[in-house]
């Protein structure tokens, strides 16, 4: 047993009095702290109610689009002229411990701190009403502690010289509800066309849960989710002694009858722009709706406004008027991925529903190029030639069967090659190099240009029938254009604070995604749907817009049965436009099945006309030679059409076209310039050859 000496017990006495000595230097000082702070507090006043300001938006000249608080909608009434049934609704939700605390909910901060910790993540919140309001008067949106502290400081303010009436009348008077409307008087005229001390129970726990996410719990966009989140307020009402069951069970089974709104006329440019500018600011920023609405904020957006009217009105000059039809469609420059006009549907008022963002539709053939770009990468030439014909392909070892066809059963019963395969959009040769290479190198492709959208790895993915948006197919497409380095669909330039700080600014990408000498020998192959000397079994399938092009141009159209795409590009600018019925209904009328590519001819050329003709410049390492297109050799003299094909250095074809040789007319005894035997210029084992 060890034995504790006077001088041990003397140390342990002298270490046990120095610890209580400074736990008590540390409570004195943590008591003048909290007191000076107090203090401070009480000196300064209540917080000045700062007045909101709304965030503008401006196109890439510097001209006005739109702004957040266009049509806003503001009231003060006081807390007496609020319906209970909203007071109590509101505080059940978010604060229910409101009148207990003096602005900091400590055991609710633990739980939440505890369930976080659990959760490895943020998946609860702590906030009170007065820390709420709070932060909707602190202009600052960074989130740092400086911020957190100041406020808590506000908090500590608005606790110290105003009641807890005061603070939920303000709280009440300056939230966010969505759609223009600031207080819950605003909110209540707007969604149910009568006063807030009018409110039923059920209006009242409906309007209490939009707070939480103006946008996301709208019940004009999504009933749904607003009346989940109603039937969780007025359970928690019942919960905390509000109400009984039997008033919330006759809440929620109440109907809700909403008010109707007329049409409002939008002055705005480019509308469906704005919406993905609005999230693109929550994501770059990480701020909520409230903070875009409030505080001032100087948005430069990529948008050409002279770009965006010709897109606009090619869109109304084409589509007939009494179709139903509808469009989504974007114009990138391919250098930096900045978008320069975005359309989303025929009209914006009818339907906010974004077609070039949140639309997914099958592309078609316009997923060819990605093909055809990997089997560059993977040995095949522009004169690679396969066999057009029916064909029905097997696969998954043999246990499954796939047999496409061409549009309206054309085949040219022989040989065709890899740019006339192209420029005729051949289903079948599209399948053959798709399943030669083996079915996910055609997704890794997609990958790698940023096509996001899922992709099964399919016979029928190289006929596109994996669903996929407009603006990640035209920004992939960009990617083409530019020789192949990384670009993203990017909507703002610069954001500033409302003192003119910068918060984001874009910066152009510069990693090489894709071969230099393969994504121009696909871009030159592409050119070949407008260009007459690819006709073969049937038309270049650009063929109708042919005459309505005055420079070179790259690009691919898709067709399904519901779809109709077009994109393409010069270096300049890239541009996609799909057509087609919100409800899978089919697309019958032939001149309906030529708007995308109308549209898109008619606003490239519009777009460009004032812009240098520059054409596609070959990078090192690749070589042009002329051809005969319809079988890949060198043209000789006699072929009667000849065309400049580009290949990567090294794979030009070296033998000679012989088909148009008339050997008869040979003299005896002289040996013709060309090889008589036809070269075989692709001699691997394909099953279907």
């Amino acid at each position: 047993m060890e034995v504790i000496t006077p001088k041990r017990l003397r140390l342990t006495v002298k270490t046990i009095r120095a610890l209580f000595f400074i736990q008590f230097i540390g409570v004195i000082f943590l008591l003048l702290l909290i007191t000076i702070v107090l203090c401070i507090a009480k000196i300064q006043g209540a917080p000045s109610l700062a007045v909101p300001q709304s965030t503008v938006m401006y196109a890439n000249d510097g001209t006005k689009i739109g702004e957040t608080h266009h049509g806003q909608k503001r009231f003060w009434v006081n807390l007496q002229d609020i319906s209970p049934f909203l007071i109590e609704a509101t505080i059940a939700i978010e604060d229910r411990n409101f009148y207990d605390h003096h602005g900091f909910d400590y055991k609710r901060i633990a739980g939440a701190f505890v369930a976080d910790l659990k959760a490895m993540a943020k998946v609860q919140g702590a906030s009170t009403i007065t820390q709420q309001y709070a932060r909707n008067l602190f202009l600052e949106h960074d989130k740092t502690w400086k911020r957190k502290l100041a406020e808590a400081f506000y908090t500590i303010r608005l606790e110290m010289n105003f009641s807890k009436e005061s603070i939920l009348e303000g709280y009440l008077n300056t939230i966010y509800y969505g759609h223009g409307a600031y207080g819950i008087e605003a909110a209540s005229r707007y969604y149910f066309h009568k006063h807030a001390g009018e409110l039923t129970l059920a209006e009242a726990a409906m309007l209490a849960g939009i707070p939480k996410g103006p946008s996301y719990y709208s019940p004009y966009t999504h009933f749904s989710r607003a009346k989940k989140r109603q039937e969780l307020i007025l359970k928690t009402m019942e919960k905390v002694g509000y109400i009984t069951e039997q008033e919330a069970n006759t809440a929620i089974h109440e109907a809700i009858k909403l008010r109707e709104h007329k049409k409002e006329e939008h002055a705005n440019l480019a509308p469906y722009f704005q919406d993905v500018v609005l999230q693109e600011i929550k994501e770059k920023l990480q701020v909520d709706e409230m903070f875009i609405q409030t505080k001032g904020l100087q948005v430069y957006t990529t948008l050409d406004s002279t770009l965006q009217k010709i897109a606009e009105e090619t869109m109304n000059k084409v589509i007939a008027k009494e179709s139903d039809i509808q469009i989504g469609f974007a114009a990138i420059d391919p250098e930096t991925g900045q978008v320069k006009a975005l359309i989303g549907g025929r009209d914006y008022d009818k339907s906010p529903f974004n077609r070039a963002i949140q639309a997914k539709r099958q592309p078609g053939s316009t997923m060819k190029p990605f093909l055809y770009y990997t089997a560059i990468e993977n040995g095949f030439t522009p004169s690679t030639v396969l066999k057009s014909e029916p064909t029905t392909f097997s696969f998954n070892k043999g246990q499954s069967t796939y047999q496409p066809s061409n549009f309206h059963d054309y085949y040219a019963y022989d040989d065709i090659t890899l740019m006339q395969a192209l420029a005729l959009s051949d289903n079948i040769y599209a399948v053959k190099t798709h399943l030669f290479m083996g079915m996910d190198k055609l997704i890794e492709t997609a990958r790698k240009l940023g096509i996001n959208s899922s992709l099964k790895e399919v016979p029928s993915l190289a006929l596109g029938t994996s669903p996929v948006n407009v603006i990640e197919m035209v920004n992939a497409y960009g990617m083409i254009a530019n020789g192949g380095h990384k670009i993203e669909p990017t909507f703002i330039k610069r954001i500033e604070d409302a003192k003119g700080n910068v918060l984001y600014e874009f910066k152009k990408e510069s990693e090489q995604i894709l071969n230099k000498q393969a994504a121009f020998v696909l871009t030159h192959m592409m050119t070949g749907m407008f260009d007459e000397k690819l006709n073969g079994y049937t038309t270049v399938t650009g063929q109708k817009i042919i005459d309505q092009l005055t420079r070179p141009y790259a690009g691919k159209s898709g067709t399904t049965n519901a779809d109709s795409w077009m994109i393409g590009f010069t270096p300049q600018l890239v541009a996609g436009v799909w057509t087609g019925y919100d409800k899978g209904k089919n697309i019958h009328q032939v001149h309906e099945r030529m708007y995308a590519k109308e549209i898109w001819a008619t606003f490239m050329e519009e777009a460009l006309k004032d812009q240098p003709v520059k054409g596609f410049q070959p990078p090192e390492g690749v070589i042009g030679v002329n051809v005969d297109p319809s079988n890949g050799l060198l043209a000789a003299p006699g072929c009667p059409v000849s065309r400049l094909t580009y290949y990567i250095k090294g794979t030009e074809p070296t033998e000679y076209c012989i088909d148009h040789i008339d050997f008869k007319d040979e003299k005896q005894g002289d040996e013709p310039k060309i090889n008589e035997e036809k070269p075989s210029i692709w001699k691997k084992l394909i099953p279907w050859m």
